[in-house]
């Protein structure tokens, strides 16, 4: 197998993720929201209510950052935080009525932002590449999983020979 920079699949995402969150953050500032921000915001709009834990899966945000950028939004009045019923260690997180307001604002940008991105796609061509961006996404958090799983201990077989292995 060959290597080339230039095709390589994780660069290519890389390089269109940074150009995209670069230009789009410029126009988020005009919200005053940052682009983490809008990650909670959207997928918030999206489930109206979700777990700490489901936040940082759907956003892609480490928990412990989550949780500093929750506290902030708090304070700014974007989302409402509350502890699950049944499960005092479980918090929920919604939008707020102003969260929600300024999400339907910024959607419009977030919109054009796809559409500049897939400028030129047949409308078939551009629902493939996001079902593949999504299905590669899933083989990647499915490594991630593997990964955390503990190792499983080797089993000792017994060679024809009466050798344990």
């Amino acid at each position: 197998m060959t290597f080339e920079l230039a095709t390589y699949l994780p660069y290519l995402v890389n390089r269109l993720g940074v150009r995209l969150a670069l230009a789009f953050s410029k126009e988020l500032a005009a919200f005053g929201v940052t682009l983490p921000m809008w990650r909670v915001m959207a997928a918030l709009h999206d489930c109206r209510e979700a777990s700490v834990g489901r936040l940082s899966i759907a956003t892609s945000i480490e928990l412990s950052t989550l949780s500093r950028l929750l506290v902030a939004m708090e304070r700014r009045g974007l989302l409402r935080r509350r502890r699950a019923s049944g499960d005092a260690r479980s918090v929920l997180v919604e939008l707020s009525a102003a969260g929600a307001r300024a999400t339907r604002r910024i959607i419009p940008t977030a919109v054009r932002y796809q559409e500049i991105a897939l400028r030129d796609f047949a409308p078939a061509d551009a629902e493939a590449l996001k079902a593949m961006l999504v299905r590669v996404y899933g083989n990647v958090a499915a490594l991630e999983e593997e990964a955390r799983r503990p190792p499983q201990p080797r089993r000792k077989t017994v060679s024809a020979a009466g050798r344990v292995g």
